[in-house]
């Protein structure tokens, strides 16, 4: 018959087992703050979204807010301005985008024409464009002459694309979460 002997640890192993151990802990708090360090800062994520009060803004007028450090336009337009970024010919634009692709669902679930959220640089060199100006009555950029429309789409000029839309959505009636 044969016999089998289990070895029994000594205390050589258990010291082996320890360091080795030691070791790892030691090497986990070694490389923990070079990977904390890329983690974004506490003032980016204080900007990661913010909520805006539009009751104030009336129809026709416009209100700039800074999100993750860029300028924010959101403008009140009115059924000129509606019927104006609804009647181009989408086929006929640089950047092919329909206004209602271009907006959000307002509370009621229904998509609300009359609030337009963009961010206000300009897509060439970044330039933040001026709001009611230009031949579309939209945005224009003085510094190469982007000119953009109601919609915020590019119409003439050197921007490659139309200025961007955040993400956005409605909390109430008079208030948009942005980011």
């Amino acid at each position: 018959m044969a016999q089998t002997h289990a070895v029994e640890p000594t205390r050589r192993d258990f010291l082996y087992v320890a360091t080795g151990s030691f070791a790892a802990v030691g090497a986990a708090y070694a490389v923990w703050p070079l990977i904390d360090q890329m983690n974004p800062d506490a003032s980016v994520l204080a900007l990661a979204s913010i909520e805006v009060d539009i009751s104030n803004i009336p129809e026709g007028q416009e209100n700039t807010f800074k999100w993750r450090g860029k300028p924010v336009f959101i403008r009140h337009r009115t059924e000129a301005e509606i019927a104006a970024a609804e009647s181009v010919d989408v086929a006929t634009l640089p950047d092919p985008q329909a206004d209602v692709d271009r907006l959000r669902p307002g509370p009621s679930g229904e998509i609300d024409k009359k609030w337009l959220v963009v961010i206000g640089v300009c897509t060439h060199l970044g330039c933040v464009p001026l709001s009611y100006r230009g031949e579309f009555d939209g945005y224009f950029c003085p510094c190469h002459g982007s000119v953009y429309d109601t919609s915020g789409r590019i119409r003439k000029g050197p921007a490659p694309t139309n200025l961007e839309v955040p993400p956005y959505e409605f909390v109430s009636d008079s208030r948009i979460q942005i980011g």
